[in-house]
């Protein structure tokens, strides 16, 4: 998706979402706070009916995302209207906890507000519309949505391409949408690479829709006719993108600092960029360190020789599993995974199992890193979260080094179903579908700082009681998130080459070709700025536990701390150490 559409963006909730649905005994403060976000949803709902498909609302699965003359501007005053009628809420309401979900909502409203404005400032508009049509119907087509639903697919890609009453192509829209602004020469064109990865993904694109419609058997004479526009339409807009575009692309990856400075803003970065790095590169010289000395434990243990930590790394890839195999290991550790967090008391889980995939193509096209994909938040039947696992990492081009082996190799399974799956994202979203955690908390509070700090959190919480070479694997993880967070900031801020941040990645921390690419693209191009949250949200939320252990002593119940941190939903880490000073350790206290 597109960073114009940074509203749109955050109730998508990125590539990894979240989940809600009304609970059996639901509070009344929650029924309130999720009627008075109707406010906002209204405005996903005519702007991108997308996302209003993707968290659950009814009425928009045959509509899309608005492109029309204008948009943004619209979309502003529509947001700034609903930012109004909250604080009008605000000005009257008693209840803290409505309060607190009445503030989360103005200040998304404030940061897409924002973000629009400084985007439009800044940045030529521009679409990858073969991922914006794959997005709209890989919505619809999957497993678990309703089979009403996914006969509407047939209908949105109708009007995709102009065949329905009313819709203009969308291709159209889009190339009219950057034409209106192609005479102002002082705004930035899109970066090469990121053009380049457009076009050569659109085909992934059209096939991998092809194959759903296929799947759900919506290829009649109407969704062929549906799809074949579909395929003549990008075709010619790559073709444009060839003529109009590239002659404007810029070789520069960097964003003006402003932009990247909000760009951390609204995935929840609160501390100025240098101070993040100074944190970042400690992290990454104690882990290390703590790898180093972790490295002989893990060799001996494995029965090969190596003393360098980075060897040791490349001798773990070398149990890779085959193709057959990889889905049988993850689920096996899943169970194992499972049966220590009962043992231990870490946390609650949910009795029902977890779901666990590989991704197709066109999917590792749209996402190339490891995901979940979430059930609807909204009028949820039972559907449940996916950790999707990807096997590499498309490149422009083609070729050996388009697969990852940092995922399928053994000990692996261990670190990145702590973080996918439970105790981490899977288990965060399943929480706040059985606990009706309010729209607010569950949307409109969501950055990456509070979503992914969790996950990371998740991991550390598995690391002691995992084998040897998991644990090992585990810091690896942790290397690169801290390398994430000094080496994102550095080459948007010009302080370190791309070629010396490959390095890092690549023989440093030990990642294949195709995973330093994939991450060197999301730091220049794919989503500026969003990896340093994995560390800080981390960093906040390790903090946090201190604090409480702290103030607890021996009355601090882990099991009892990361079910009430689950059971916040998704509250950025100030409003959720407030609650954890006000709410959970006075209940300890009393115990």
């Amino acid at each position: 998706m597109t960073t114009r559409l940074a509203f749109a963006t955050a109730v998508a909730l990125a590539a990894i979402g979240s989940v809600h649905a009304q609970a059996p005994q639901t509070p009344a403060w929650v029924a309130r706070s999720n009627s008075d976000a109707k406010v906002l949803l209204d405005v996903t709902g005519r702007f991108q009916p997308e996302g209003a498909t993707q968290i659950g609302l009814p009425g928009y699965d045959d509509k899309v995302i608005d492109l029309k003359p204008n948009s943004d501007a619209r979309m502003s005053a529509a947001l700034a209207q609903a930012k109004s009628q909250l604080q009008n809420m605000l000005a009257t309401e008693k209840d803290a906890n409505v309060r607190q979900d009445l503030q989360i909502m103005i200040k998304a409203a404030d940061l897409s507000i924002g973000a629009i404005a400084i985007n439009d400032k800044y940045l030529l508009p521009y679409q990858d519309v073969g991922q914006l049509i794959f997005n709209g119907e890989f919505y619809l087509l999957q497993d678990d949505v309703d089979a009403k639903r996914r006969s509407m697919a047939l209908k949105r890609l109708q009007c995709y391409v102009g065949q329905a009453p009313g819709c203009t192509p969308i291709t159209k829209l889009a190339e009219a949408q950057t034409t209106d602004r192609l005479s102002d020469k002082h705004l930035l064109g899109p970066y090469k690479g990121n053009v380049d990865q457009q076009l050569a993904n659109t085909q992934r694109y059209a096939q991998g829709i092809r194959q759903l419609f296929v799947k759900y058997k919506l290829d009649d004479a109407e969704g062929k006719a549906a799809l074949d526009a579909m395929d003549a339409q990008l075709k010619d807009y790559d073709t444009w993108v060839h003529s109009t575009i590239v002659p404007r692309q810029r070789d520069d990856f960097r964003l003006p600092e402003p932009l990247y400075a909000y760009n951390l803003k609204q995935v929840g970065i609160d501390i100025p960029p240098e101070e993040l790095i100074k944190q970042a590169e400690l992290e990454f010289v104690e882990v290390r360190s703590a790898m180093q000395m972790m490295a002989p434990v893990v060799a001996k243990a494995e029965g090969f020789q190596a003393t360098d930590y980075r060897d040791v790394i490349k001798a773990l890839k070398q149990q890779q599993l085959g193709k057959d195999d990889v889905v049988p290991w993850y689920h096996e550790v899943i169970g194992k995974i499972q049966d220590i967090v009962r043992r231990e008391h870490l946390i609650t889980l949910p009795q029902r199992e977890m779901q666990m995939r590989v991704a197709s193509d066109a999917e590792t096209a749209n996402q190339p890193a490891p995901h979940m994909d979430p059930p609807p938040l909204i009028d949820n039947h039972g559907e449940r979260g996916t950790f999707v696992l990807t096997m590499g990492n498309p490149s422009t081009h083609g070729s050996a080094s388009d697969t990852y082996d940092d995922f399928t190799f053994k000990a692996a399974a261990w670190t990145l179903t702590a973080h996918e799956g439970r105790p981490g994202h899977e288990l965060q979203f399943a929480a706040m579908v059985e606990r009706g955690v309010s729209l607010a908390r569950s949307v409109f509070a969501f950055n990456s700082v509070n979503v992914e700090g969790w996950a990371l959190y998740s991991e550390s919480e598995m690391l002691p009681y995992e084998p040897p070479a998991g644990q090992f694997t585990t810091l690896q993880f942790r290397l690169i998130r801290a390398a994430r967070a000094f080496l994102d900031p550095m080459l948007n801020l010009g302080m370190i080459t791309k070629e010396r941040a490959h390095d890092v990645l690549r023989y440093d921390v030990g990642l294949s070709e195709a995973m330093t690419r994939e991450e060197l693209d999301r730091y220049t191009f794919n989503s500026p700025g969003q990896a340093t949250a994995y560390f800080y949200g981390y960093m906040r939320l390790q903090q946090l536990r201190l604090q409480t252990e702290l103030a607890l002593g021996k009355q601090f119940n882990q099991q009892a701390f990361n079910d009430f941190i689950i059971g916040q939903g998704l509250l950025p880490p100030d409003q959720l150490a407030e609650a954890v000073r006000t709410q959970f350790v006075p209940s300890q206290q009393k115990k």
